[in-house]
């Protein structure tokens, strides 16, 4: 017995990094997976993001793993094509139980006259939630059997991690804790029908995101930012693996967190406790 056997998950950016992680240990959970990523270069990214490849990897992991999966490639940005690859996973699985609004990137984080990365940071990862949010709440209150939305924040979602005021790294910061007041608005409006909304912050994740040689070069070029302690854990660990946040997904997705609603929950190697 699973603790997820029947429900069905609609994850996005889940062709590679925590997206993929969620979906394949759902997957051993009992759950079908609903899977969604963009598959292509926002150009304010410095790093290459996932491929189409990359999106059909992740389903054949969640098929070995037992599960079932509807993948779509789609633009979290564009409200459309969440609705889109919603309707494709009730298609094939007649509902959604969870979602987990979990595209995120990292836009450029060097100065200059890049302001485009401010607005690539905020329409993925906070209007790009909302639009999550809007496409999946409507069909679990009709269904009136509850549910639970998880939404991946980080450790900047709950504190000033960024140390300059460039365009990608303050709009990251900006919507990491603007998807905590749309939790805490939903979680508020929505525990009447047993839905269930909170957030997640890790600290710094063994993903592409950050294990990426551009990443390794800015990095090496700016000690004094990336070596500041406002970029430490307090546990003796530089970066934590995708899977521990997939564990504390799957406890808040299941009933064993039945009655969690409206908690920003840190899985940081007590990053924020410093």
């Amino acid at each position: 017995m699973g603790k997820l056997d029947g429900k069905v998950a609609f994850i996005t950016g889940a062709a590679r990094g925590q997206g993929r992680s969620h979906a394949v240990r759902f997957a051993e959970e009992g759950a079908s997976i609903v899977a969604l990523d963009i598959c292509d270069q926002i150009d304010s990214v410095f790093y290459p993001m996932s491929t189409k490849d990359d999106l059909a990897e992740t389903a054949a992991l969640v098929q070995a793993a037992g599960g079932s999966i509807v993948t779509h490639v789609g633009d979290v940005r564009n409200r459309a094509d969440v609705q889109a690859a919603y309707e494709a996973g009730i298609r094939e699985f007649g509902k959604v139980d969870i979602a987990l609004p979990n595209a995120g990137i990292m836009p450029v984080i060097e100065p200059g006259d890049r302001d485009q990365a401010w607005y690539d940071a905020i329409d993925t990862m906070l209007t790009g939630v909302w639009h999550v949010l809007e496409v999946v709440v409507p069909n679990m209150i009709d269904r009136g059997e509850g549910g639970a939305i998880i939404i991946t924040s980080s450790a900047a979602g709950l504190s000033s991690l960024a140390l300059n005021t460039y365009p990608g790294q303050v709009g990251y910061v900006a919507a990491k804790h603007g998807v905590v007041g749309l939790m805490r608005v939903y979680a508020n409006q929505l525990a009447k029908h047993s839905i269930r909304v909170n957030t997640v912050h890790p600290t710094g994740v063994n993903t592409p995101m950050v294990a990426n040689e551009e990443y390794g070069a800015w990095a090496a070029a700016n000690p004094e930012i990336a070596g500041s302690p406002a970029y430490q854990n307090a546990m003796p660990v530089e970066l934590i693996e995708a899977i521990d946040i997939s564990n504390a997904m799957v406890y808040l997705a299941s009933d064993d967190a039945r009655y969690v609603t409206g908690v920003a929950f840190p899985v940081d190697a007590g990053h924020l406790n410093r």
